[in-house]
């Protein structure tokens, strides 16, 4: 399957190279952006209060200006930029992995667009627990507090 191909390590290190310089191009050129990227893979630091995480979708828009533009500098494998977050205006180095940006704009055009998963594939069999019960449930010893809120009664000494 033609999706397949861009699920491997090969495609993945030429997404990342071509991310690379498609920022390090803009970088060296003055050229304010923007990257549309994975939140689950950028890390944060200092950590942001859960205050304003909980706001935050799977995919975050950052616009890179000013400050935040000047801040910015990049190595082979992530992006680091400076920005403020919430009405208090926190400020946080964020720590982006390059295949975890979706897309980098130039005003309203998209100049890049990555496919590539940030981490390796995985087979088809492999499901992450949708819900946190079912994770709660994996373990047989957890079945008892399942137990406990459905025979309340039962529990009690």
């Amino acid at each position: 399957m033609i999706l397949d191909l861009l699920h491997t390590d090969t495609y993945r290190s030429i997404m990342r190279r071509h991310l690379y310089e498609v920022v390090a191009y803009l970088l060296e050129n003055d050229q304010d952006f923007a990257v549309a990227a994975d939140v689950d893979a950028m890390r944060f630091d200092p950590p942001l209060p859960r205050s304003i995480t909980q706001h935050f979708d799977e995919v975050a828009l950052f616009v890179l200006v000013g400050y935040t533009f000047q801040s910015a500098w990049l190595d082979e494998e992530h992006l680091y930029f400076e920005a403020g977050f919430g009405k208090e205006d926190i400020a946080a180095e964020v720590t982006l992995p390059l295949l975890a940006i979706r897309q980098i704009f130039v005003g309203e055009y998209p100049v890049a667009i990555n496919v590539a998963s940030p981490a390796p594939f995985r087979s088809p069999e492999y499901r992450p627990a949708r819900r946190s019960m079912e994770a709660l449930l994996r373990n047989p010893e957890n079945r008892r507090f399942l137990d406990a809120t459905q025979n309340p009664d039962e529990t009690q000494p």
